[in-house]
């Protein structure tokens, strides 16, 4: 592999000088730089990274932790972290699992925004004692160099609630995500709490924020509801779609044997037919603000949580009463 070594040589000139001609340094001229470019790209030099970064102790990369790529959500979320590290020219890498953690305190990523409820907290605030900069969008935690920007998942759960409350709904279905994931508990703990404070039975049938958990769900639900129609709100649209799927299967019309509301307004969701009913917000600015947090904190500057507010987006999948 060529090495500096090699381009000094062939330039005529001393290691240090091409190391400040490839880093972009005004201690050599412009005329001995784009000389030294030239016989680098001659000799197809490769930098290396990790020397780089050993020596600068910074690599302008954040790492972006994530329980898994599955589905359609992570798309417009992970784009706005990307324009938003750009911003302030940096680059993301997306990582999934336990060893990846690893690039965190080995100083390969620069900070972590994490929206992975396997992460665990307590790893996450020794990491921060240690001085790593953190952004979370999944749960609470208090810590100098931990930051949150958080879905108002319990806004976003009333007003789903509120649209069966108007509707004067006799019983609502809750399909819930992961027992330990935050988004799901928070969006839980308030659907419980709004329905017993209007007097709607309901019942909770569990889920994973994936497609097929909503399709047995719905084959759950259909084999021993007695209520018409069934009025159901799934805690994401993947798990809605699990439930038109069934429903199609069945010969059943959403809209009217089932009204359903979903959570995230998917691309999906919204040219599914008929329409899916769901509780919106911006993903891509959601990324955005994570990547200036992450950003900001780690320069040093003063830094405040923030959240992110949904809004209900009607559908034919639960019309909602005008009247």
């Amino acid at each position: 592999m060529v090495g500096i070594k090699d381009i000094a040589k062939k330039a005529g000139v001393s290691i240090s000088t091409v190391s400040y001609a490839l880093n972009g340094s005004s201690k050599v001229t412009e005329e001995t730089r784009a000389r030294i470019q030239a016989i680098a790209e001659e000799l197809n030099y490769v930098p290396n990274m990790a020397a780089r970064t050993l020596k600068r102790r910074q690599t302008n990369i954040i790492g972006v932790y994530l329980a898994d790529y599955g589905g359609s959500f992570y798309g417009e979320l992970l784009e706005g972290i990307k324009k938003g590290l750009a911003l302030f020219d940096y680059e993301m890498i997306v990582c999934s699992g336990k060893k990846s953690h690893l690039f965190i305190p080995e100083k390969m990523v620069d900070g972590a925004i994490i929206l992975d409820w396997t992460f665990p907290t307590k790893e996450i605030e020794n990491l921060a004692e240690r001085g790593h900069s953190i952004v979370v969008l999944d749960r609470t935690t208090e810590h100098a160099n931990i930051r949150q920007v958080l879905l108002d998942n319990r806004g976003g759960a009333t007003q789903a609630i509120e649209q069966f409350v108007n509707m004067g709904s006799k019983k609502v279905i809750l399909i819930s995500g992961s027992e330990k994931g935050y988004d799901s508990q928070e969006r839980l703990a308030v659907s419980i709490r709004e329905l017993t404070r209007f007097r709607i039975p309901y019942e909770i049938i569990q889920g994973d924020f994936t497609e097929p958990s909503g399709y047995e769900a719905a084959k759950k639900i259909l084999s021993q509801s007695k209520t018409e129609p069934i009025d159901i709100f799934a805690f994401n649209d993947e798990m809605a779609i699990g439930v038109y799927k069934y429903a199609k299967e069945r010969n059943l019309v959403i809209g009217k044997d089932i009204r359903i509301i979903g959570f995230d307004n998917t691309a999906l969701g919204a040219v599914i037919q008929p329409r899916l009913a769901t509780i919106a917000y911006s993903k891509h600015r959601w990324g955005m603000i994570a990547a200036e947090k992450i950003i900001k904190l780690k320069q040093g500057e003063e830094v405040d949580d923030e959240s992110i507010y949904t809004t209900f987006i009607p559908g034919e999948s639960y019309p909602v009463n005008n009247v």
